[in-house]
């Protein structure tokens, strides 16, 4: 709960300066790579010197064959760990400092003849103007017409958007046709914008869930910690990975070993289905509607299952989920005369189920 309730703090005061772990970056993209050749990958809420993102996608440029890689971002920020500013590398007026910018990248090599490449290498090639580094017109916005411009040139975005601005953020990605690999809160899978995509197959989860996340000096928080190398992190219960890319984990299968049983499986009393309190009680022989715990989503299926539609809410009413006892429509249950609504239930069909115990041949 304490994850939660610090996402909740962080997220929804639109503090939203926290930064992704490199290691988390990793773990993740490592199921796309095949996504990214030939590709402009766009990190539109990215320092490319604080980042972990741009670090990523720069560091590993060549190895995932990218064709282009473009940051925007507010402000400027140290080379991670490195003390070495924007203003340094570009020069330029002092009254620059802190201005919003856009970086963008065509060629990675070792510059500095030390057998590797690395952000000094990539912070030279900057300063050579074989990549190019530029202050925005604007204020670097993800919404202001020019970056728009950037979004539109873009194959592949890739970022940790503001969580308080999640809505608009995928709403723009969709609207402009783009693929995407974005982390967001657990709970925009319910979120009435996002939930259609994800019953109809337009976004999904990705194979990851990032826990750790930098904050800055600035931030001030009782669940703030150190880490062995010095920075400040705090731990964050309930974020995704959200993406249209397909993965390897998408097409597993769910192992069921559960047989259906009207005394373990309650009917509901608003809507035509059973509930299903966990994942693993899934019944393996039922072909009518369920109810299911909101983590499902993790092991999701397209051709095993079936979205239906959300349990509660006004998305409820598209799936015929009528009032219950409290005038309220979200999924019932009555256990011995109690009324009581289940916790979040996502609605589900088996596509394939087996053929029940006592038909079989």
């Amino acid at each position: 709960m304490a994850g939660n309730s610090n996402l909740g703090a962080a997220k929804d005061a639109k503090n939203d300066e926290f930064y992704t772990q490199l290691t988390d970056i990793e773990k993740e993209l490592r199921h796309y790579r095949k996504h990214f050749k030939d590709k402009t990958v766009l990190c539109n809420c990215d320092d490319p010197f604080e980042s972990n993102f741009f670090k990523y996608f720069v560091l590993n440029f060549k190895r995932l064959g990218l064709k282009k890689l473009i940051a925007t971002c507010y402000a400027t920020s140290p080379i991670m760990g490195q003390q070495l500013s924007l203003f340094d590398v570009v020069g330029g007026d002092e009254d620059k400092k802190g201005k919003p910018y856009k970086a963008v990248v065509t060629k990675v090599y070792d510059v500095t003849g030390d057998g590797g490449v690395d952000m000094f290498d990539v912070a030279e090639l900057f300063k050579q103007g074989e990549n190019e580094l530029v202050e925005l017109d604007g204020d670097g916005d993800f919404r202001s017409r020019e970056c728009m411009g950037l979004l539109e040139e873009a194959d592949i975005v890739v970022t940790n958007p503001p969580f308080s601005l999640f809505r608009q953020y995928v709403s723009t990605l969709v609207d402009f046709k783009k693929d995407f690999v974005i982390i967001g809160p657990d709970k925009g899978r319910k979120y009435k914008e996002t939930f259609p995509l994800i019953r109809d197959n337009k976004m999904w989860l990705g194979a990851t869930n990032p826990k750790r996340f930098y904050v800055p000096d600035s931030y001030q928080s009782d669940s703030v910690k150190v880490g062995d190398d010095g920075r400040r992190y705090m731990q964050m219960g309930n974020i995704c990975w959200y993406t249209n890319l397909d993965i390897k984990k998408r097409h597993e299968e769910l192992i069921l070993f559960q047989r259906y049983a009207h005394e373990k499986y309650p009917s509901y009393t608003n809507f035509d289905g059973i509930d299903v309190a966990h994942v693993s009680d899934i019944p393996c022989d039922y072909a009518g509607a369920m109810g299911v715990p909101i983590n499902f989503l993790d092991s999701y299926n397209p051709e095993q299952f079936e979205i239906i539609g959300l349990g509660e809410g006004d998305l409820a009413k598209e799936i015929g989920i009528t009032r219950n006892k409290r005038g309220r429509t979200d999924l019932e249950v009555c256990d011995d005369g109690n009324y009581r609504r289940p916790f979040a239930r996502i609605v589900i069909r088996n596509k394939h189920p087996e053929q029940p115990k006592e038909v079989q041949q």
